[in-house]
């Protein structure tokens, strides 16, 4: 653990919000490998090329995002393939988009793999009644899927995501609405979160949050404005501050 502003972590925080994707697990090899799938899928259902599955997926996903701005419905990979499939001349073709995105969650979901000593961490924080919420982008029903898969639901007191706030991190409303369902007894709030602007950034400007960022392979180190006050690359380094703390 490199604390970067020491006067941020003399005690132990009144809560702890955690991000989810990227900072529970990693994300990108589980994503690489839901994409494969869909993509050998597609292609053998469609006879098309790996490449014209791979151009026509990008710009679905980007006409989706330019069309629904910074919401979680602009995370959507229904809305994806939907939209995929229609670029292709398709049409919706709804039972394929829906093949198409059950693969895409089952294969990410089984790739998936926490972070080591994640629910170590946890268990400590729960032990120390300290209130414990996820932030997060994307939808209700698949952030909960990936909870209740890594087996975690029991151990946050709540969850906050960009579909029930309206708007995507690094907007105030989700860090607002959790801090609103926890009713912290004070305002030293831990934000831990992997994305400088989204977890880091974000928090500060919203609730004034001390910030921690994960670090791993793929992760830049915020700097200036979405500068992390503490980062790590082991939650055992997490594990140990807050031991150090409660004394």
């Amino acid at each position: 653990m490199k604390i970067l502003n020491n006067k941020k972590f003399d005690r132990l925080p009144d809560a702890i919000l955690f991000d989810t994707d990227n900072t529970l697990y990693d994300y990108t090899p589980a994503h690489e490998a839901a994409m494969e799938a869909v993509s050998r899928k597609t292609i053998d259902t469609l006879s098309i090329s790996k490449t014209d599955f791979e151009t026509t997926f990008t710009d679905a996903r980007n006409q989706i995002k330019d069309l629904l701005g910074n919401t979680a419905s602009s995370h959507n990979r229904l809305l994806y393939f939907q939209r995929m499939l229609e670029i292709m001349g398709l049409g919706s073709q709804v039972l394929l988009a829906l093949d198409f995105e059950q693969t895409y969650w089952r294969t990410f979901l089984n790739k998936a793999v926490l972070f080591d000593d994640v629910k170590e961490v946890l268990d400590d924080i729960r032990l120390l009644s300290i209130p414990i919420a996820i932030v997060t982008d994307l939808t209700a029903q698949i952030q909960f899927r990936k909870i209740v898969y890594f087996g975690l639901d029991h151990y946050f007191d709540f969850i906050v995501t960009s579909e029930e706030a309206g708007f995507d991190k690094p907007n105030e409303a989700p860090f607002k609405i959790a801090l609103n369902k926890m009713k912290p007894k004070g305002t030293n709030i831990w934000m831990i979160g992997d994305n400088p602007l989204n977890d880091i950034m974000g928090a500060k400007n919203s609730i004034n949050a001390n910030t921690i960022q994960k670090i791993h392979k793929g992760t830049d180190l915020g700097i200036d404005d979405a500068s992390p006050d503490a980062y790590f690359t082991n939650y055992n380094e997490l594990k140990v501050l807050l031991s150090s703390l409660n004394k």
